[in-house]
């Protein structure tokens, strides 16, 4: 008897690349998705699942509050790109967790761990309930502050650029740089440095001198040797290289 499953995921292209993952897998029914929290709490209400697969940083509403309006819970299994949270906590009882990008074998874990809870029954409420307030803190307290504009130093001057602005960020010449609306700033932060300020959700290191911001990709080909390329959909279509051993990261990342 197939699982049915929940998805909810505020990323469009996570969400339909799990969608793909479970439906190869042949042992779920993926029963419906979102990227809204408020959507998801309605549909979880009205039809609970066996199993959700639940986002837990999402605007408004993160997963453990989704969870917490819900009179009755599912199964869950987490999906996260943060793994500085407690995730151990996430493997207790009914509760799983799949760091992104997710890989099959890592899904096909969860999935059995799911089949053999639905099997034996689930957690008291009142466990459950104690376990989510224990994520809760947890998440509240390691909440990681990622960039939302970064200064640019023009002379005597600071520019502040908007991130959503910004498609890329370059290395050269021991300098970085962040190209927004074609022209070229030079910031304070080397290419490593922002690969930790920047939220993994919105930006990715393609090569150990250029990060791209994912809003800005307009599409992927492949080149010789296993690397690929990327063109931008800013005015001068350009185009970036995601390293040969960047490019399966960069490919589930993105939900190619």
């Amino acid at each position: 008897m197939k699982l049915r499953a929940y998805l909810v995921d505020d990323e469009p292209l996570a969400l339909e690349r799990l969608r793909r993952l479970l439906e190869h897998s042949a042992r779920v029914e993926v029963i419906g998705s979102t990227t809204t929290p408020e959507e998801a709490v309605a549909a979880l209400t009205a039809d609970p699942p066996d199993v959700c697969f639940l986002d837990i940083q999402m605007p408004r509403l993160n997963g453990f509050d989704v969870l917490a309006k819900l009179p009755r819970q599912p199964l869950v299994i987490f999906t996260t790109a943060y793994d500085q949270y407690a995730l151990k906590a996430f493997g207790v009882n009914s509760v799983d967790y799949l760091l992104k990008p997710i890989d099959p074998e890592s899904l096909e874990r969860s999935l059995k761990k799911v089949e053999t809870l639905r099997d034996s029954g689930r957690l008291a409420q009142s466990d459950l309930q104690a376990l989510l307030q224990q994520l809760t803190d947890s998440l509240r307290e390691a909440r990681p502050e990622y960039l939302e504009r970064i200064a640019s130093r023009l002379g005597d001057r600071l520019w502040f650029l908007d991130l959503d602005r910004v498609s890329h960020f370059y290395a050269e010449d021991k300098l970085t740089y962040a190209v927004s609306e074609g022209k070229a700033y030079c910031v304070g932060h080397s290419i490593a440095e922002l690969e930790k300020k920047l939220d993994p959700k919105r930006f990715f290191r393609i090569h150990r001198s250029t990060v791209v911001n994912f809003a800005w990709i307009k599409e992927v080909t492949s080149l010789p040797g296993g690397a690929l390329n990327i063109r931008l959909k800013d005015d001068k279509n350009t185009d970036l290289t995601v390293a040969r051993d960047r490019a399966r990261d960069f490919k589930m990342r993105a939900g190619c």
